[in-house]
């Protein structure tokens, strides 16, 4: 497994800074116990009042459903560790545990669900917009492209691989319209946008502000419908997230250009302004300026991190469902800011110049990470492809600023 050698490999094992309490998202009673509801229904409780008496060997932690451990070990400088045991466990979850509901997430421009399970975790469900093979058409506008399931899917694992570890798990999952969504959801809105098409196939269409009518329905096949479940992050009540416009945010207008596009010398000023100033924020933005060039996505606008952390933590690579649309085009203009600053980690650019070597191809080792999802393939071999032509390109404008 070239994966395996991978993260074996010294520059996967650099150690992050020791993880004191005030270092976690949750500070957990370690005497706090779920435990399943005595009715013999499966559905998780908090019991401040259960006995701290466990099983031999077991802490209350034992008993928490994969979701909840999730949450409960991000920290600071992770949103995961390398090496978590708990990553197989929640991915096989995602693509496995019976869904008890299915509502509409409320914004957006295009239809998402929310999916709950038996034990309260919930997933954020992408539905299946166009096949693997087709391209995004060259007079499309970013901002009017599909969003795609796949994207999410690879999205995950790149970043992986990439070891920045900033996007929640995503596992591909067939769902079945009717039993999974139709008849439980509890969303007026949706149910109503149910309808059997002249093919004899389900189909459905939410409300949202672009892609929500009879002309984009998704329909099943008659009614399976493939989709991406991502894991949520915890509920905003508790764990704050802090939303930032990107500096390098495109201008969403058809033929007006955002200042960065015009100006040079636009990281001078971008060095200025809080927080760019201080801190390894701007490096951070680089590196996931990189994970968007390696997938072609432009879609860009914003990212978060937890309050709680204030300014010294990690990006979160959020809604990456517009990547992976073309092979055939390589998007310079994504690595702006990488090519504006040139500025990158040391740690991020040895392990680009790892990737690019034969042993630790990254095509080779994303082809290999996506096999495991229930929905492979997830990527159409050109994209894979382009993959490893991209990561040259970005090591050659690392190379001119050295050079320079």
């Amino acid at each position: 497994s070239k994966l395996a050698a991978l993260f074996e490999h010294p520059l996967y094992n650099i150690p992050i800074p020791e993880v004191t309490e005030k270092d976690k998202l949750f500070v957990i009673n370690p005497m706090e116990k779920f435990s399943l509801r005595s009715s013999g229904s499966d559905e998780w409780v908090s019991s401040s009042k259960a006995e701290t008496l466990l099983p031999t060997g077991k802490t209350a932690y034992d008993t928490y459903p994969t979701w909840l451990k999730f949450h409960v070990g991000i920290n600071r400088y992770e949103l995961y560790p390398r090496r978590d045991p708990l990553l197989p466990m929640l991915l096989r979850d995602l693509a496995t545990q019976r869904i008890v509901s299915s509502v509409q997430k409320s914004g957006g421009t295009q239809l998402k669900l929310i999916m709950t399970f038996p034990n309260y975790g919930q997933a954020l469900f992408k539905p299946m917009k166009q096949t693997r093979d087709q391209e995004t058409p060259i007079d499309f506008f970013y901002f009017s492209d599909f969003e795609r399931h796949n994207a999410e899917i690879a999205a995950f694992h790149l970043d992986r691989i990439l070891d920045f570890r900033r996007i929640p798990p995503v596992s591909g999952r067939l769902v079945n319209i009717t039993k999974e969504i139709r008849d439980i959801t509890t969303d007026k809105k949706l149910a109503k946008t149910f309808f059997i098409s002249p093919a004899g196939n389900v189909c459905f269409y939410g409300e949202c502000s672009y892609y929500c009518s009879t002309e984009h329905a998704l329909c099943g096949k008659p009614d399976q419908l493939e989709g991406s479940m991502a894991a949520l992050l915890p509920d905003k009540t508790l764990a704050k997230r802090h939303s930032w416009r990107s500096p390098w945010r495109r201008s969403y207008h058809k033929s007006k250009k955002a200042e960065w596009e015009l100006n040079p010398n636009y990281c001078t000023h971008v060095r200025q302004t809080p927080p760019y100033d201080r801190g390894h924020r701007l490096l951070d933005l680089i590196d996931m300026t990189i994970l968007d060039f390696l997938m072609g996505n432009m879609d860009r606008h914003h990212y978060e991190t937890f309050e709680k952390f204030g300014n010294d933590t990690f990006l979160l690579h959020l809604d990456n469902g517009r990547g992976f649309g073309t092979h055939s085009r390589d998007e310079l203009s994504i690595l702006a800011p990488l090519q504006q600053c040139c500025s990158i980690k040391k740690s991020t650019y040895l392990r680009l110049q790892l990737l690019a070597t034969q042993p630790y191809r990254l095509s080779d080792l994303l082809r290999e990470a996506l096999a495991t999802d229930p929905l492979s393939p997830i990527l159409a071999e050109p994209h894979l492809q382009a993959l490893d032509r991209r990561l040259r390109k970005v090591l050659v404008v690392v190379g001119h600023c050295l050079a320079g």
